[in-house]
């Protein structure tokens, strides 16, 4: 028994290190990287190394550092609340975990009806990522969510996920659908689709982004104004920024935490109202029936 539980023990401080190390690893590499700067400083996502290309030259910058030391972190941290997972059930973490699956479950089907009940861990990984992305403007580093690129991707994978279900219902179903209500509104309707990814890419990125560049020149300006009215004071008082204590910390808890969680929230319900909502699931019951019905005559023939 005593060597099952150091076993288990050992099992789950190896989950917690891979959970911690890849946060910890980017927080070193920005330190070492990052160039000094005064005042202001509100950049892009720094570029760590430049690969040639034939068309275009391959950027590494810390926006796809942090998205895969984001990925690795919460599949560290999937594995560990999974560890020991039993019927009987009892620990905190499998009551977390079950608890996470019930709701994410719950929300799908409310959302996008059973017959999409398998996209369950796909809406949990979107949310996940996006809102963990976010979060890590807590530790100083550069939020993955604030790279047009990465959000960019995401509503590319989406919109092709969009396109799939839609062609379900067949190609010449999904043509006339932007002939519809009458065919002098299909340009106005192919611009509707091609808007959707990009729509949903942008709004992420840009409340995400502008949140962050809010809280820089708010705490900017509170330092600067400190000093305009409490430079008087004597010796080092009158360098210190009374008036960024506590100020800064409540714009950081909304635009980083509040408004990170609610933009990701928001990215996985346009998600799956946008692939459930395109489905033609009448036009795929009746193209399944004939299908079904070719194949019995064929067999009897």
């Amino acid at each position: 028994m005593r060597t099952k539980s150091r076993h288990f023990a050992a099992v789950d401080i190896l989950l917690i290190l891979m959970t911690v190390i890849p946060l910890l690893s980017v927080m070193v590499l920005k330190v070492l990287t990052t160039p000094q700067s005064e005042g202001i400083s509100i950049t892009g996502a720094q570029i760590y190394l430049t690969v040639p290309m034939p068309l275009q030259d391959l950027y590494i910058t810390s926006a796809q550092i942090n998205s895969w030391a984001v990925i690795i972190s919460i599949l560290g941290l999937c594995l560990y609340m999974t560890h020991g997972i039993s019927v009987k059930g009892g620990t905190r973490r499998q009551l977390l975990a079950e608890w996470i699956v019930q709701k994410t479950e719950s929300m799908v089907k409310d959302s996008m009806g059973d017959f999409f009940s398998g996209y369950a861990p796909f809406i949990a990984s979107i949310i996940a990522i996006s809102a963990f992305s976010s979060l890590l403007s807590l530790l100083g580093l550069y939020p993955p969510t604030s790279d047009i690129n990465i959000v960019g991707g995401w509503a590319i994978l989406v919109f092709a996920l969009i396109t799939y279900y839609k062609l379900k219902g067949g190609v010449g179903s999904y043509l006339k659908s932007f002939t519809e209500p009458i065919f002098i509104m299909t340009p106005l309707n192919v611009l509707g689709e091609v808007a959707t990814p990009i729509s949903m890419a942008f709004r992420h990125y840009g409340n995400v982004l502008s949140g962050s560049v809010i809280a820089v020149l708010v705490a900017s300006a509170l330092q600067g104004l400190s000093s305009l009215l409490l430079g008087w004071l004597p010796g080092a008082l009158g360098e210190i920024p009374f008036l960024q204590i506590g100020i800064p910390a409540i714009l950081s808890a909304y635009f980083d935490v509040f408004s990170g969680c609610m933009q990701a929230y928001i990215f996985a319900m346009l998600t799956m109202l946008n692939i459930s909502g395109g489905f033609p699931q009448e036009l795929y019951e009746e193209r399944r029936k004939k299908k079904l019905e070719k194949k019995k005559q064929k067999q009897i023939n």
